[in-house]
């Protein structure tokens, strides 16, 4: 249940996520919450992806790695929620699970170069955040890096804030975990098919309102081309091959006036996705400039609505 407590939790991870981000020098030291979750998933998977009733396999290392995530969660929220300053020293460990300032550093690593006419250090820095070959050409880096953008924008800022705000730190840890399983095993290849269903199933459900609201924010943040974005994401968002993803592609897209998604190469194999906002131009530098603009107004007026729930 949302409580003026979870509302803290979530708006102050938001808040130090934006200023300072997860230090370079703190990850050489310690890594990230989300690496430490990354060596238990893999350890699973190396042991457990093996002979039958992998669907079943799969469930259970998804139980150990959420009760893994949870389970300290619950208990430094039982031991710190009622305290003076409680909520906001759990914000503060909540904060490692947002990405709000990753993200924005990664994608503008791509926008500057790109913007010099360095299309080859851009295309090492979107090598970075995609998965995808990319040629070396502006047009498909710049794609590829508004894609990343505007996914992320929901897996990793607005969809752990939401849960944050629902269940405080529990529910931020909760869905890191759901989200890391799935980045890792809830892919379509033949080795995680069956083994990794139910971290992909799951990974939709609880994307779903996140999905639909970070578009919601991106439409604002477009104001006064809202209205056609809109009409974009009505007609466009569920031709995506996710069932979330598209929803804020398709915002961006609409917001920009650029075509999004469409086909693409992993390891040489083509793979023949349709395009959002298809018959608009494809996307250049300026464009990618223009949704870092963008995000960050999405992530503003997130912050503003954050602390408008905390304060009525």
């Amino acid at each position: 249940m949302i409580s003026s407590a979870t509302l803290t939790v979530a708006l102050v991870a938001l808040a130090v996520d934006a200023l300072i981000g997860w230090p370079e020098a703190l990850f050489r030291r310690i890594g990230h919450p989300v690496t430490w979750l990354g060596r238990l998933i893999a350890a699973l998977d190396r042991r457990w992806n093996r002979g039958g009733h992998r669907v079943l396999r799969g469930a259970l290392a998804v139980a150990v790695v959420l009760a893994t995530a949870v389970a300290p969660a619950l208990l430094l929220t039982a031991a710190l929620i009622e305290r003076p300053l409680g909520p906001v020293v759990l914000g503060v460990l909540a904060w490692p699970l947002v990405a709000t300032r990753s993200l924005y550093d990664h994608v503008a690593a791509v926008a500057r170069p790109l913007a010099a006419g360095d299309v080859a250090g851009a295309r090492a820095a979107a090598g970075m955040i995609v998965g995808r070959d990319l040629p070396e050409r502006p047009a498909p880096i710049a794609r590829a890096a508004l894609e990343s953008l505007a996914e992320n924008s929901s897996d990793g800022v607005v969809a752990p804030l939401v849960w944050a705000a629902v269940a405080g730190l529990p529910g931020i840890a909760a869905y890191k975990a759901i989200n890391t399983l799935d980045s890792m095993i809830g892919h379509r290849s033949p080795r995680h098919l069956l083994f990794g269903r139910v971290a992909a199933r799951l990974d939709d459900l609880v994307n779903l309102p996140a999905s639909r609201l970070t578009a919601l924010l991106l439409l604002l943040a477009s104001a006064p081309a809202g209205g056609r974005a809109a009409r974009i994401v009505w007609r466009d968002a569920g031709r995506h091959r996710s069932p979330n993803a598209g929803w804020p592609e398709a915002a961006m897209a609409g917001a920009l006036n650029v075509r999004l998604s469409g086909p693409r190469s992993y390891h040489g194999v083509e793979t023949a996705e349709p395009w959002l906002n298809g018959a608009a131009r494809d996307p250049g530098p300026r464009d990618l400039l223009a949704g870092l603009r963008l995000y960050r107004r999405a992530i503003v007026l997130l912050g503003l609505a954050l602390a408008a729930a905390l304060l009525t």
